[in-house]
């Protein structure tokens, strides 16, 4: 483990311990972010997962921070954009797609212009989890800024999945998760989406190996994501069925 690495394990275990308290736990975040210069993918990294962990016990960084701290520059850059990361995380959980495009309507151009790629992956997020076609653009130019960015990669596979009216939607969640981050194969979520992109496009099978391969990954401790992952999996056997009696009814009527 390299120092920095240590530091920003530190951060996490400060960060869960006030959350754990009671206390304001996005400010402790925000100020030791802040204290370490973090750049924008370790504070993605850092506001992604401990989102997360607070919504999952009542504590969401929705409920403390306020949207003027999101739309604002903000004290210095660090800051500001540590805000906005745990504000707009929380808001993509909640899958409250118009009011991501409400808030960065809100931001002035000059805040616009700067953001980072983590948080233009959430405005990418917010356009295509409503089926809106014009969140192409802006994806395709958050996948240059970001390059293999996992974290960033997962915000606009969401999109994707979310945005079930979207042309080409199942294809283009397949080439995302072509990219170096998932090609281990490891990540529960990631296999998650590519079962539900499989089951799209018919290939069941496929779809099934992954989400088993899935709800094996998974670690424990998670009901709810567990719960989303077997819910995937009932739909995938679900339209197999469907299909294969539909196949029956047709040749049957052929006869």
């Amino acid at each position: 483990m390299t120092e920095r690495t240590a530091v920003l394990e530190q951060v996490r275990a400060t960060t869960a311990a006030a959350a754990a308290s009671g206390d304001a736990w996005p400010d402790v975040l925000v100020g030791l972010l802040t204290e370490i210069n973090a750049t924008w993918q370790e504070s993605a990294d850092a506001c992604a997962d401990l989102a997360w962990q607070a919504r999952t016990t009542g504590s969401s960084a929705l409920l403390v921070l306020r949207p003027e701290q999101i739309t604002s520059p903000g004290p210095d850059p660090v800051t500001a954009r540590a805000h906005r990361h745990l504000y707009l995380a929380g808001l993509r959980y909640d899958f409250r797609c118009p009011s991501i495009e409400a808030l960065v309507h809100r931001m002035p151009p000059s805040v616009v212009d700067r953001l980072d790629a983590y948080s233009r992956a959430m405005w990418a997020f917010a356009l295509l989890g409503q089926s809106r076609t014009d969140g192409f653009v802006l994806m395709d130019e958050v996948l240059v800024e970001a390059g293999d960015h996992p974290k960033t990669l997962q915000v606009l596979l969401h999109g994707l999945w979310l945005g079930h009216r979207l042309p080409g939607r199942e294809e283009r969640m397949l080439r995302l998760l072509d990219l170096p981050p998932f090609a281990g194969r490891a990540d529960p979520i990631a296999l998650f989406r590519k079962a539900a992109a499989l089951r799209g496009l018919g290939n069941y099978r496929k779809a099934l190996e992954a989400i088993d391969q899935a709800l094996d990954l998974l670690p424990p401790g998670d009901p709810a994501v567990h719960a989303d992952l077997v819910r995937e999996r009932s739909l995938i056997t679900a339209a197999h069925d469907w299909a294969r009696l539909a196949r029956t009814s047709d040749a049957s009527a052929q006869r």
